[in-house]
């Protein structure tokens, strides 16, 4: 199977309910000490470049540090609960911090939206694979 381009992505995401979608991981990443999370991004992703440029560099991955709810969601992310269940859980975990049910299914879908942008994870719906059309 082809990867899917930008198009055939935003046309999946455009029909499809955000807190239905599935959310994976595509980032390493390491639970700090403080019960936090940083999300580990490799310095360079081409085989050539890593070769030749990263004995220059000290570190191999740069790491986005995430506070303590976006930790929580991270922690989330398994591959099989989809936004709304992560929601939930987060309303349940955090009842002082995410007051209203709209506020935390806003903030949650804001922040998994830019997790999505920066290329940090993906959705199952998109990833999974496109039946063939019929009749064509």
């Amino acid at each position: 199977m082809t990867a899917l381009n930008f198009f055939q992505r935003r046309k999946i995401l455009k029909k499809a309910n955000y807190l239905d979608l599935t959310p994976l991981r595509m980032m390493d990443f390491e639970t700090l000490e403080d019960g936090k999370v940083d999300i580990l991004m490799p310095r360079f992703n081409h085989h050539i470049l890593k070769r030749a440029l990263q004995p220059h560099w000290k570190k191999e991955f740069i790491r986005i540090h995430l506070d303590e709810i976006g930790s929580a969601i991270w922690k989330k992310i398994d591959g099989l609960s989809n936004v709304n269940e992560i929601c939930n859980r987060l309303q349940t975990t955090y009842p002082e911090k995410l007051h209203p049910q709209q506020e935390t299914e806003k903030r949650i879908t804001d922040f998994l939206s830019l997790l999505y942008r920066e290329r940090y994870i993906t959705f199952r719906e998109i990833t999974e694979e496109k039946k063939p059309d019929q009749g064509k």
